[in-house]
């Protein structure tokens, strides 16, 4: 193969060979890649196009379906009252079998649903299908930490007589640590008077009554409890933040932690990334965007974890004296109902502890510009500035 060579005639240098090139590439003009990556942008814009177009055609079918309600339906009344209403009637068939008798604000708000089920009828399948997949999430929650619970609890508790996963028969006072978990704050599991508090639960004497009312021994830290301030632990318990994982942002192998592991929903992202692109399952903080704790988030995880301790077989709303419903309703209070802002700062607080826990330490939203200003990167570049104007005024 005859060798190549690239003159200079210009400043009169000798021929020089040319470096072979082996890596097989076709030399193509810059014209020719501009054109291609033109040509990919064009792709690009109209395949944005085509979704902004897609969804504002499904936001303009809304809006133009939404002219029917007032039209139709009812003028005056909340569409939330009236979905509300057949929700309670709904409720009250399922555990009674028949519908209690009504009011007549109450037979209104029913026939309100009723016409606009029928001006939308696609409304109230959605609907269906929303309230048939809140249904499964909970009941496969129920089903997940029945199991979780049972394994926690032998792992961290070594109770002589282990807890079944499968089996919910020996759990709630049957059990000696479910009954510890469940035990009333206002007790002492300890004392000496143990045997004659677990016959008067058993037994459903007045004096130890098991209701909504209390706080249960498995939402405190290390559950113990300050009978002089019962504020102090609440809602901070091992089994808690294990369920929250649980459920909303990992594994169960991943639950196993304390909380102090590293951020799972950006583990999640990154395995998303992977080179084969293969689609994961993601966790339910991902589906719905979930960044932070919220205090009802907290309310269903204690909940779930309250029905895992019991030897409830099926989900039910009332449990002898407790009233599970009451019970959401009161952790729900706790965050919401604040007497000053010295207790909204310690419930800011509780609520920056969990969001901690479960998604790691991420302090993005901290990174205000006048934070950042403060930082080396923008220090460094105020300093070669400096240097520059300096350099600048001595010539």
């Amino acid at each position: 193969m005859p060798t190549e060579y690239v003159s200079e005639p210009d400043n009169g240098a000798h021929a020089v060979p040319a470096i072979p090139d082996h890596s097989g590439t076709v030399p193509t003009s810059a014209e020719a890649r501009a054109k291609c990556r033109i040509a990919a942008l064009e792709d690009e814009l109209q395949t944005m196009k085509e979704e902004r177009g897609m969804k504002q055609r499904k936001t303009t079918y809304y809006i133009a379906q939404g002219r029917a309600i007032w039209c139709m339906v009812v003028l005056y009344t909340n569409l939330e009252d009236l979905i509300t209403e057949n929700d309670r009637r709904y409720d009250e068939s399922v555990v009674d079998d028949l519908v209690v008798d009504t009011t007549t604000e109450q037979d209104c708000l029913q026939h309100g649903y009723i016409a606009f089920t029928q001006t939308l009828p696609w409304l109230h399948d959605m609907m269906k299908k929303l309230k048939k997949g809140a249904d499964v999430a909970r009941g496969d929650d129920t089903s997940t930490l029945k199991d979780l619970i049972a394994t926690w609890i032998n792992q961290d508790f070594r109770p002589s007589a282990l807890l079944r996963p499968d089996d919910k028969q020996l759990r709630r006072f049957a059990h000696d640590i479910c009954g510890k978990l469940l035990y009333l704050a206002e007790w002492d599991w300890n004392d000496d008077r143990l045997s004659s508090v677990k016959a008067g639960i058993h037994d459903r004497t007045s004096e130890f009554i098991v209701s909504e009312n209390s706080w249960p021994l498995f939402l405190y830290k290390n559950y113990s409890f300050n009978n002089s301030n019962l504020e102090k632990g609440l809602f901070q318990s091992k089994i808690l933040i294990q369920a929250f994982k649980a459920i909303f942002t990992s594994s169960a192998k991943e639950a196993n932690g304390d909380g102090n592991s590293a951020d799972i929903l950006e583990s999640n992202r990154r395995t998303q990334r992977a080179v084969n692109q293969v689609k994961v399952k993601t966790c339910v903080a991902s589906i719905i965007s979930m960044k932070k704790v919220t205090s009802r988030s907290i309310a269903y995880v204690i909940c779930q974890v309250c029905f895992a301790l019991s030897n409830l077989s099926s989900w039910c709303t009332i449990d002898g004296h407790f009233d599970y419903e009451v019970f959401w309703n009161n952790i729900v209070d706790f965050f919401k109902d604040i007497p000053g802002p010295v207790a909204q700062h310690r419930v800011a607080k509780l609520l920056e502890w969990w969001t901690r826990k479960i998604f790691g330490k991420n302090h993005c939203q901290d990174l205000t510009p006048e934070v950042i200003s403060r930082m080396s990167v923008t220090a460094l570049a105020e300093q070669r500035r400096a240097q520059e104007d300096a350099a600048f005024d001595s010539e």
